[in-house]
């Protein structure tokens, strides 16, 4: 298996194949990982991602170990620690905030990127995929997302060079992504926007506030719009309560098919 560490190690063709093994995997138990076994390493923090992988892992007929992410945390070599690895499992999953771990490992074993402080591509491949789903012209879609230069805006950076989609960025001045259009006002963003992304930015204090995406701002959107904030989000910060309750509010619908993708990822093994 080549590893996933950007989603720019893909090529558009293997991106239309993810979706298609996806969705040929679905939920039913399979075979496609019988006899082979899967190191995952993740902090007890997190929820979604985890449970997808090992979930993914177990329905594939495959064996899942589990590490904290500490454990890469040393000062052996990394690329021997992927040569010791490749012993005994076909493939590791690693959620770490240091993608230069990952880029080490994946010169002796294949790695897939669970998170780093720099990019989310598994999250951002799922959620296209769930796009895809409902809108088969998602390539030519007009997408903006709301939200800092970090990690899940830079993964739809990634998305944007891998795809060429229609990407804007909606934020304030010093929060540019690098080499996205960028816009500073939550209007100009949204104006026939198809496709709403936000990520977290309380963190960021009350920078954003003019940013935050509601209700009556979604009106300024193409008609049709698909509004997906990447969780955990928080109702009142980045998006509004308004706003999740519209019927423009795919996020926990998009949240279940990211076990069909974790799933034809790890198939690539």
């Amino acid at each position: 298996m080549p590893s996933l560490v950007r989603l720019t190690d893909l090529t558009p063709d293997e991106v239309v194949e993810i979706f298609d093994r996806a969705r040929a995997l679905g939920e039913t138990p399979g075979q496609e990982l019988a006899g082979r076994a899967v190191a995952l390493f993740f902090p007890p923090t997190s929820l979604r991602t985890r449970v997808t992988f090992e979930r993914a892992v177990h329905l594939g007929g495959g064996q899942a170990l589990l590490f904290p992410p500490e454990a890469l945390d040393k000062a052996e070599d990394l690329h021997d620690v992927g040569r010791y690895l490749s012993n005994w499992v076909d493939g590791v999953v690693v959620r770490h905030p240091r993608i230069e771990v990952l880029d080490r490992l994946a010169g002796a074993i294949p790695v897939v990127n669970a998170m780093t402080d720099v990019n989310h591509p598994c999250e951002v491949l799922a959620d296209l995929y769930g796009i895809s789903l409902r809108r088969p012209d998602w390539r030519r879609l007009r997408y903006v997302f709301v939200g800092a230069d970090e990690n899940v805006g830079r993964a739809w950076a990634e998305a944007r060079d891998l795809l060429g989609l229609d990407l804007v960025q909606a934020c304030p001045p010093g929060f540019e992504l690098d080499g996205v259009p960028a816009v500073h006002t939550l209007a100009e963003g949204l104006d026939g926007a198809d496709v709403v992304l936000t990520d977290g930015t309380g963190h960021l204090g009350d920078v954003f506030e003019p940013f935050r995406v509601s209700a009556a701002a979604l009106r300024g959107c193409a008609p049709g719009v698909l509004l997906n904030p990447c969780p955990p989000f928080t109702r009142g910060a980045e998006v509004s309560a308004d706003a999740i309750e519209s019927p423009a509010f795919v996020g926990h619908e998009f949240k279940r098919v990211l076990l069909e993708v974790q799933r034809a990822v790890l198939a690539r093994i």
